[in-house]
């Protein structure tokens, strides 16, 4: 995380405000490091010392936006003690530290304290940086998920993903294969949290019994797809090179507004352009709108799987045997669901469900952008269920003053899309 000073604002002064709030200093996480912002940072330092936040200060402000904390365990603790000190609970503690023995506590043993508040905000904007910090808290409290990379960005960037389940029949959901519309991300990383605090309490998931849920499905989510765009769109990126080269690709393309209106990875390609499912065709249309050449959105790429983000993709999903996809977008409350003429077992009655539960349309892809995607290359290759799903209303990126209700929109998507397939 960079360096920050009063005066600044922007995301990491947001993810600065964040820490502050959850640690129990109450600030407005407006992204604008003013003198209120600095009375609270001094604060929580116990310090009169100007107000900046280094490396420093940031490692103590990232227990956080991590959710949790280390302790070590002294002669005479108790876990009620211990979970009162950090004011959370005595089984979210157990949770995190299955091995722990809570009669025999060890002297000098080190554990895993996770704080009570939810790990995914809804006020912030989402980056890699945000992203990788609750991927590390999700890990830690629940200690059952599976955390693994399918790959690294341009910049070299992990794409991260969440296993949960062993049972037989796999799925996988995706977010922000599109840089502006990282207001998929926190959907996933939500429905991951709502998932892994059900499972570990033997409880149930909109209506559905965890614990079942994970003995018949192995359900895999890549939170964020495109890691750089998705820094380039909410100005975290420092290096100045990538920096330079995202501002000469806008320049070619000045009718789109930057960042906001960057989709593609930081090398100028549409990343969900990228698949073998007649991409000469999507080549075809997208220069006869004029681009051509790397763009802030809808350049094809030399060849299909040419972006390296896209062939992680690709290769993460011919490594697995996923009965059935859900591909996040923004925007429009609509649900594609088929690919040229390609209609697989169940896909009719599945989006038709999607549509009842989320008051979504139902929909066929327009022509225009109907080809080269990563549904399309699903349906094409594996002739089962894929879904486009295009949440919210309006200008992208997308205000999480939305989230709350794309969310409530998204519950029974996210269920459906493994019991719609029993």
């Amino acid at each position: 995380m960079k360096n920050i000073y009063i005066g600044d604002v922007g995301v990491a002064v947001q993810y600065m405000q964040l820490a502050l709030d959850r640690a129990g200093y109450p600030v407005e996480i407006d992204g604008k490091f003013g003198q209120s912002t600095c009375q609270m940072l001094r604060r929580f330092l116990q310090s009169e010392e100007g107000c900046y936040v280094d490396r420093t200060i940031w490692n103590k402000l990232l227990p956080y936006l991590k959710g949790y904390t280390t302790h070590l365990i002294a002669q005479d603790d108790t876990l009620w003690d211990i979970a009162n000190r950090y004011h959370t609970q005595e089984s979210v503690i157990m949770a995190a530290n299955p091995s722990l023995d809570v009669t025999k506590l060890q002297t000098g043993t080190s554990i895993y304290v996770p704080f009570s508040f939810s790990l995914v905000d809804e006020r912030v904007p989402y980056t890699s940086v945000l992203v990788e910090y609750i991927i590390e808290g999700l890990r830690v409290r629940y200690p059952f998920l599976i955390v693994g990379c399918i790959g690294r960005s341009v910049m070299g960037k992990e794409m991260c993903y969440l296993q949960f389940g062993e049972g037989r029949t796999q799925v996988c959901y995706n977010a922000c294969f599109h840089a502006n519309e990282w207001i998929t991300t926190p959907v996933l990383l939500k429905f991951a949290e709502e998932y892994a605090q059900s499972y570990a309490a033997g409880g149930t998931l909109y209506g559905e019994n965890s614990k079942m849920l994970y003995q018949e499905y192995s359900l895999y989510l890549v939170p964020m797809v495109n890691p750089d765009g998705a820094d380039l769109v909410n100005g975290m990126i420092r290096n100045e090179d990538y920096l330079e080269q995202a501002s000469a690709i806008a320049a070619d393309y000045p009718e789109i507004p930057y960042p906001d209106g960057w989709k593609a990875n930081i090398d100028g390609i549409d990343l969900n352009l990228q698949f073998p499912a007649r991409w000469e065709q999507a080549k075809q249309i997208k220069f006869e709108q004029g681009y051509t050449s790397p763009a802030p959105r809808d350049y094809v790429g030399e060849a299909p799987l040419s972006a390296i983000e896209s062939i992680n993709m690709y290769h993460f999903t011919t490594s697995h045997d996923f009965k059935l996809i859900l591909a996040y977008h923004t925007q429009g409350n609509v649900i594609y669901w088929k690919y040229l003429d390609y209609e697989p077992q169940d896909s009719r009655r599945i989006a038709e469900y999607f549509g009842q539960v989320s008051g979504y349309l139902v929909e066929e892809t327009p022509y225009a952008s109907g080809y080269a995607g990563y549904k399309d290359w699903f349906i094409q290759d594996y002739n089962r269920p894929g879904y486009t799903i295009e949440v919210g209303i309006g200008q992208n990126p997308l205000s999480m003053e939305q989230f709350a209700q794309i969310y409530e929109d998204n519950q029974y998507i996210l269920v459906g899309g493994m019991t719609q397939l029993r």
